[in-house]
């Protein structure tokens, strides 16, 4: 599969902080990315947990796919139980089994201004 096939890039956009960029792959959860991918893009409420994870709901109704409970530092996934893609800001273990759906590439410093209700949007480019 050709890479522009399989690697989408995306935005996000913090209200009144501020913008980073991230790249969704469909080698981490084919299914998944590609639920994202057609949904976008979309605006929610970010949620903050532990001052090291960022997450919105995203409304795909997806169940796991490759899940694993092992991030790092500037990983994006989605989390079933919460409907929701997380942004995890350390290397931490998720609440539960996550899909790792791709990397943040640019700017990751915004997510730790965000602040529970701030709106976040989430655009390909």
């Amino acid at each position: 599969m050709s890479e522009s096939l399989s690697r989408f890039k995306v935005k996000f956009i913090i209200e009144g902080v501020g913008e980073a960029e991230g790249e969704l792959n469909r080698i981490h959860a084919p299914k998944t990315v590609e639920a994202l991918r057609d949904v976008l893009p979309i605006s929610s409420r970010a949620n903050v947990w532990q001052e090291k994870e960022v997450y919105f709901n995203v409304g795909i109704k997806k169940g796991l796919e490759k899940p694993t409970k092992e991030v790092q530092k500037g990983t994006i996934a989605y989390w079933p139980i919460g409907d929701a893609v997380a942004l995890f800001l350390d290397k931490i273990e998720p609440y539960s089994e996550v899909n790792i759906v791709g990397n943040i590439t640019n700017n990751m410093e915004i997510f730790e201004k965000a602040k529970r209700g701030s709106i976040i949007k989430m655009e390909l480019i």
